[in-house]
């Protein structure tokens, strides 16, 4: 069997907004329940598990791969919602995207700090922009 990433654990101050948060922006079915989890799946069967974390949170960087019709649907609700975005993870280009490789590409972050991405091409696919 090929080794697959499964699942991670995300820890955050309120599993419940975070994954709906998260599901929200992305366009993704609610969040389920497992044992002291919020679950969200994503499309290539590797979930999301978020969990109450009591003390400070340390943010992490996840990155979603998404096709052009889903990066527009997605970015759409990332304005509609007013959240600041990023062209790159050091926040030198706000209110920008970027065409790494050929395709596009944003960051924000969620109420805890973490730092999401979506991106229509992998990093090193194609020429950079």
């Amino acid at each position: 069997m090929p080794i697959r990433l499964n699942h991670t654990i995300v820890r955050v101050r309120d599993k419940s907004e975070s994954a709906a948060f998260l599901t929200e922006i992305l366009g993704l079915p609610p969040a389920t329940t497992f044992g002291p989890f919020r679950v969200v799946e994503l499309d290539n069967e590797v979930s999301l598990d978020f969990a109450d974390d009591h003390g400070p949170v340390n943010p992490q960087h996840y990155a979603f791969l998404v096709d052009e019709s889903d990066w527009d649907d997605i970015f759409a609700r990332i304005q509609e919602h007013a959240l600041p975005y990023w062209a790159d993870p050091f926040k030198r280009r706000p209110g920008e995207f970027n065409t790494n490789d050929g395709g596009r590409g944003v960051y924000w972050e969620d109420p805890n700090g973490h730092f999401l991405e979506i991106i229509t091409r992998p990093y090193g696919s194609g020429n950079d922009s």
